[in-house]
C-alpha cells in the first residue's frame, strides 16, 4: 500500500518514466492522447506513485473511475475471488450471479421506486449507443436531442451526440444522422444572465425541438445532469427537472448520462436526484466498476423489455470480474457514506475555490457539486474572455508540483476537480494548497 503523502525525489516526468515514454512513442498510436507523461508504478487511496518513486495526490481519479479510491480493499478482494472461479463465459452464452447482482444494485440504487431492469456492457460510449438503441425501439421514432458543450463518447454515434469536434471528432466523419442540438441551460454564459437563463434555455428547447424536429419524430432527449468534459456546465436550477416533464409529456425517452456523474460523486447517488428528477434510462460508467471497465442502462421496465431478445448484448458486456469488482465498490459505497463524503468535502472545495476566486480575476467562475467541481479560466473578467493558455500553464504547473489536475471545457479553460471520495482532509487540504500555489505562480 502506497503511504498517503506527497513526494517528489526527481523531476515530474524523471528519467525512468521519460525512458517509458520513449517506447510508448515507438509502440502506441500517436493519436492516443497524454496528458502527464509519467508512468504509475503503484496507486492506493489517493496517491499515484510512479517508476522514479515521486507520489503525486490524485485529483483525476482516472476521470472520475476510482471514486473508491486505487486499490479499494473490498475491489481488490473480489476481483481476486472471482478471477479464481473464472473470468469469461458471456452472459449471452451461459449467465452468472454476479450480473444479475449488479443489475439489482443498479435497480435498487438509480432514481425513482419504479419497476426497473438494467443491461452491462463496456464503455460509457457503448451505454449511450445502446440507451438510443433502446429509445428509438420502444418508441417507433428516430430523432435524438442532445446539447451544447456536451460529450457522450468517442463511438460513431456517440461523436455525434458529442458537441466539441476538437479532439474528439474533427476529421473522422460523416456521423450518424438525425442527431439535433439545442443550446445548454449554461448560467455563466447565459447573454442575459443567469436569473433568466433556466426560462429562457428552457423556452429555446421547446421551441426548437417543435420547430426543427418535431415532438412526434423524437425518441429521446439525452442529457448530462453536469455537463463533464463540456466543463462541469451545473445546468441552472429547474432546467432538467422542467426538461424531464416535457419529455414524459409527449412520450418522449429522457436519457440522463450519469457516466461521470453517478455513484456518489456529486453527494448524491446519482446527480438526477439533487432536484428529484426521474429519468427514464439512466446510463452509467466509469466509478461503477473500481476501476474495471463496465457500464449500464437502467431504466423502466417497459422500455427495457421492449426490445426483441438478443437486441442488447455483446461479448463482453458485464464481465464476470468487472461485476465482482462493481460489487465491491457498491459496497464501500454504501459502508463508508460516500455520498455524505462526497458533500462534506465538497463544502470544503468550494470554500477553498470561491477564496480563490476572490484573489485572483482569472477565476470567472465556480460550479460544481460534491467531488465534482470545477474553475472558469477567463483573461478579461467583464467579457468573460476564455483562457486556455493560463489555463493550459496551470495544470502543467500543478503536474510540475506533484499534484493530478485535469483540464476541459469546450473553450479549453476549466480545470477540473475529481478527487477520490475517500481523499483524506489533510490530502485534499495540501492539494488544494499546491494548487492556489500554482495560480499564483502563473498569474503573477
Amino acid at each position: 500500500m502506497v503511504a498517503q503523502h506527497r513526494e517528489l525525489v526527481s523531476a515530474i516526468p524523471g528519467p525512468r518514466s521519460a525512458t517509458l515514454h520513449e517506447r510508448r512513442v515507438r509502440a502506441v498510436s500517436a493519436g492516443v492522447g497524454a496528458g502527464l507523461p509519467i508512468y504509475v508504478d503503484e496507486a492506493s487511496g489517493a496517491i499515484l506513485r510512479d517508476v522514479d518513486g515521486n507520489q503525486l495526490i490524485d485529483f483525476a481519479s482516472g476521470i472520475a473511475v476510482t471514486s473508491v479510491g486505487h486499490s479499494d480493499p473490498r475491489v481488490v478482494a473480489r476481483v481476486r475471488e472471482q478471477v479464481e472461479r473464472f473470468t469469461h463465459t458471456c452472459f449471452m452464452v451461459t449467465s452468472y450471479e454476479p450480473y444479475v447482482a449488479v443489475c439489482e444494485q443498479l435497480n435498487e440504487l438509480t432514481p425513482g421506486s419504479h419497476d426497473k431492469r438494467s443491461a452491462l456492457f463496456n464503455s460509457g460510449a457503448e451505454a449511450v449507443e445502446n440507451a438510443v438503441k433502446i429509445a428509438r425501439y420502444a418508441t417507433g421514432r428516430g430523432a435524438v436531442v442532445a446539447f451544447d458543450h456536451a460529450y457522450h463518447g468517442r463511438t460513431n454515434l456517440t461523436m455525434a451526440l458529442t458537441a466539441k469536434s476538437m479532439p474528439y471528432k474533427s476529421g473522422f466523419g460523416p456521423f450518424a444522422g438525425e442527431i439535433y442540438r439545442v443550446p445548454m441551460a449554461y448560467p455563466y454564459r447565459w447573454p442575459t444572465g443567469p436569473e433568466q437563463c433556466a426560462s429562457e434555455a428552457f423556452e429555446t428547447f421547446v421551441d426548437m425541438v417543435h420547430t426543427q424536429v418535431g415532438e412526434l419524430n423524437t425518441a429521446a432527449v439525452l442529457l448530462e445532469p453536469i455537463q463533464g468534459e463540456g466543463g462541469f456546465i451545473e445546468p441552472a436550477p429547474g432546467f432538467v427537472a422542467r426538461v424531464a416533464d416535457w419529455c414524459r409529456e409527449h412520450g418522449i425517452v429522457f436519457i440522463a448520462d450519469e457516466v461521470q456523474t453517478g455513484f456518489c460523486r456529486t453527494g448524491d447517488w446519482f446527480a438526477s436526484e439533487h432536484e428529484n428528477v426521474l429519468p427514464d434510462l439512466v446510463v452509467t460508467g466509469k466509478a461503477i466498476a473500481g476501476g474495471l471497465p463496465l457500464a449500464a442502462v437502467t431504466g423502466r421496465a417497459e422500455l427495457m423489455d421492449a426490445v426483441h431478445t438478443g437486441g442488447l448484448g455483446g461479448t463482453y458486456g458485464g464481465n464476470p470480474v468487472a461485476c465482482a469488482a462493481a460489487l465491491g465498490a457498491i459496497e464501500t459505497m454504501r459502508a463508508e457514506d460516500l455520498t455524505g463524503r462526497a458533500r462534506t468535502l465538497g463544502t470544503v472545495l468550494r470554500a477553498r475555490l470561491d477564496s480563490m476566486a476572490a484573489k485572483y480575476p482569472v477565476i470567472g467562475d465556480v460550479r460544481g457539486r460534491g467531488l465534482m467541481q470545477a474553475v472558469e479560466l477567463v483573461s478579461d473578467p467583464v467579457a468573460k474572455t476564455p483562457d486556455p493558455v493560463t489555463t493550459a500553464a496551470l495544470n502543467a504547473a500543478c503536474h510540475r508540483n506533484g499534484l493530478l489536475t485535469l483540464t476541459c471545457g469546450t473553450f479549453g479553460n476549466v480545470v477540473r476537480f475529481l478527487p477520490p471520495l475517500v481523499i483524506s482532509d489533510e490530502l485534499l487540504d495540501e492539494g488544494l494548497t499546491v494548487f492556489e500555489s500554482a495560480l499564483a505562480e502563473v498569474t503573477a
